[in-house]
C-alpha cells in the first residue's frame, strides 16, 4: 500500500526521466549520497565489529527479489544498497583485520578510485585514455625505483598476484621455448619442448593454477624441500636441476603466505641461471618490504630474477583490484601479451594492452598513483617497517602465554599461533580459537594448515593498525584460548 504523500510508481519514472535530463542535478544528488554512506562507514569502520553480522539468508532476503519492472530513484537505490548490504560487509579495510593478507586502503588511492570509477576510462590504450597511460609510465618507474630492480623492466598493471604470476609464466613459456626454436604463439604446446617447473612446496596456489590456466600440467611441477621457517633449500635445488632437461622456471617467494619467508634469493638465482631457468618471484605479500634499507638485506639477490609479482592491494594499501607484473626481459614480456587489429590505434605512447592480458580494465594505475605520491618513499617504508614491528608485538604477547606457541620465525609481517589442548587435540583446539576470534568481532583473523598443523594466521599490513590495536587484539585472542579451555567438558580432559 502506497502511504500518502508517498509518490506512485508512475511519478517517480517521470521524475527521473525529468531529472535524467538536468544531468548537474543528478550526479550532486546521487554522488553526494554516495559520499554520506561512505564517509560514515570509512569513519566509523574502526569502531564497528569486524566480522560480517547478516546471514546469507538475510543478505538474500535484503537484497534479492524481483528484478523492478521500471526505474527507480539512482540516489535511493545508492542509500538502499548502503544500508541492506552492509551487514554483509567485512571490516577488512579497519585497523583490526588480520586475514588473508589483506590491506586497506589510504585516503588519496580511496579518492582517486572514486574519480577512476566518474571518469569511466577504458585503460587500455592511450588514445582512450591519455592519463592513465601516463599515469601508467610515472607508476612503472617510481616502482623499479622505489625496489630497486633494473630500470630496464617493464611493468604490467593487473588485478592481482594470479595474473600477475600467470602473466609472468607466460613470458617465461614464450621465452625459453623461442630459445629452443619453439614459437608457442604460433604452435601451440602440443609438439613443443617439455617445460618444467621447480617450485618451493610452500608455493602459493596461485602458481598451480597459472600453469593450469598456461597447458603446462601440474604434472610439470617438481617440488623442492623448504627450511623450518618455508624458505627453499638452495642444495635440493641444485641436486633436482641434475635430474631435469630441456627448458626449466623456478618460482620463489619473497614472503611466504604462512610464515612471511623469504627464500635465499642470491643462490637460487645463482644456480637457476647456471641452468639457463628463468627465475620468478613471488613477491604479492613482501616484495614492498625492499623499500626498506633495514629489512631489504633479507632480499640479497632479488634483483637478478627474471620476474616478479606483487600486489598493491595487499601492503601498499590501495583499493582492489591492483597487482602488478614486471619483466626482465621486456620483449619477451610484449611478445607474450601483446595484441593486433585493425581498429587499434597503435600509439607512440604507452599503450597499456600490450603489458597484460586484459583488454578492457580500470585505470588502477591512479589509485596506485596516488597511495604511492600520498605516501612518499618515507612513508612506505614506515608503513612497512610499522606492520613488521606489529606483527612482532603480536608474536612476543602471544608466544608468552601459556600453552600458545608462535611457529615461524617472524621475519616479516606474518604471524602463526598454535593452541594447547588438555585432550591432546591441538588441531581442534587451535580451530575453536580462530571461531571464537571471529565471532567475537574485536578483530578478524583466519586459520591455514603448516606442516600438517592446523595454526592461527595474523597478516598486518594495514596502514590504520597501532600498537593499541595489536594489544586489544591479542587481549581478544587470549580471552578467546580461555573461553575455549574451560568450555572444555571435566571428563574431556585427561588425568
Amino acid at each position: 500500500m502506497r502511504h500518502p504523500g508517498q509518490p506512485s510508481h508512475d511519478e517517480v519514472q517521470l521524475a527521473v526521466a525529468q531529472e535524467s535530463t538536468a544531468s548537474p542535478a543528478l550526479w550532486n544528488r546521487v554522488l553526494n549520497t554516495t559520499a554520506e554512506h561512505a564517509i560514515a562507514f570509512l569513519t566509523q569502520v574502526n569502531d564497528r565489529v569486524v566480522a560480517p553480522t547478516a546471514s546469507p539468508a538475510q543478505l538474500r532476503q535484503m537484497l534479492g527479489g524481483h528484478l523492478p519492472d521500471g526505474p527507480e530513484d539512482p540516489a535511493h537505490v545508492v542509500s538502499a544498497i548502503a544500508q541492506v548490504a552492509q551487514g554483509g560487509v567485512m571490516a577488512s579495510s579497519g585497523a583490526r583485520f588480520f586475514g588473508f593478507v589483506m590491506g586497506g586502503a589510504v585516503p588519496a588511492a580511496v579518492g582517486a578510485d572514486w574519480l577512476v570509477s566518474a571518469w569511466d576510462q577504458n585503460a587500455a590504450a592511450y588514445v582512450p585514455s591519455p592519463a592513465a597511460s601516463v599515469a601508467e609510465e610515472v607508476v612503472a618507474g617510481w616502482v623499479i625505483e622505489l625496489l630497486g630492480l633494473p630500470s630496464h623492466c617493464s611493468v604490467g598493471f593487473v588485478t592481482g598476484g594470479q595474473m600477475a604470476t600467470f602473466t609472468a609464466l607466460a613470458t617465461a613459456r614464450h621465452h625459453l621455448l623461442a630459445r629452443a626454436g619453439w614459437d608457442v604463439e604460433v604452435h601451440g604446446l602440443q609438439r613443443a619442448p617439455r617445460l618444467t617447473v621447480l617450485a618451493t612446496q610452500e608455493r602459493h596456489a596461485s602458481v598451480d593454477r597459472a600453469i593450469r590456466l598456461l597447458g603446462l600440467g601440474t604434472d610439470a611441477l617438481r617440488l623442492i624441500p623448504c627450511d623450518h621457517n618455508g624458505g627453499i633449500s638452495p642444495d635440493a635445488l641444485a641436486a633436482a636441476f641434475e635430474t631435469v632437461q630441456g627448458p626449466t622456471i623456478v618460482c620463489v617467494q619473497a614472503g611466504n603466505i604462512n610464515t612471511g619467508a623469504v627464500d635465499p634469493l642470491d643462490r637460487v638465482c645463482e644456480i637457476a641461471h647456471r641452468q639457463q631457468a628463468w627465475v620468478h618471484v613471488d613477491g604479492a605479500i613482501g616484495l614492498w618490504a625492499l623499500a626498506s634499507p633495514d629489512i631489504r638485506p633479507l632480499f640479497a639477490g632479488v634483483e637478478n630474477a627474471d620476474s616478479w609479482s606483487t600486489d598493491a592491494h595487499k601492503w601498499l594499501n590501495t583499493p582492489y583490484d591492483c597487482g602488478l607484473v614486471i619483466c626482465a626481459q621486456p620483449d619477451a614480456h610484449r611478445a607474450t601479451t601483446g595484441i593486433t587489429a585493425p581498429y587499434i590505434v597503435i600509439s607512440a605512447e604507452r599503450d597499456e594492452f600490450e603489458w597484460t592480458p586484459e583488454w578492457s580494465r580500470r585505470a588502477r594505475s591512479l589509485p596506485l598513483y596516488a597511495a604511492m605520491r600520498s605516501l612518499g618513499r618515507t612513508g612506505i617504508v614506515e608503513l612497512v617497517e610499522r606492520c613488521c614491528a606489529h606483527a612482532r608485538r603480536f608474536a612476543r604477547q602471544l608466544d608468552a602465554g601459556e600453552g600458545i606457541h608462535v611457529l615461524n620465525d617472524v621475519v616479516l609481517n606474518q604471524v602463526l599461533v598454535r593452541f594447547d589442548d588438555p585432550n591432546g587435540d591441538h588441531d581442534r583446539m587451535t580451530d575453536d580459537v580462530v571461531r571464537r576470534v571471529q565471532e567475537d568481532g574485536t578483530c578478524w583473523l583466519g586459520g591455514t594448515t603448516w606442516r600438517e598443523m592446523r595454526a592461527m594466521r595474523i597478516s598486518v599490513c594495514n596502514w590504520q593498525t597501532s600498537s593499541h590495536d595489536v594489544d586489544r587484539s591479542t587481549a581478544a585472542v587470549l580471552n578467546a584460548y580461555h573461553e575455549a579451555l574451560s568450555s572444555t567438558k571435566p571428563h574431556e580432559r585427561q588425568p
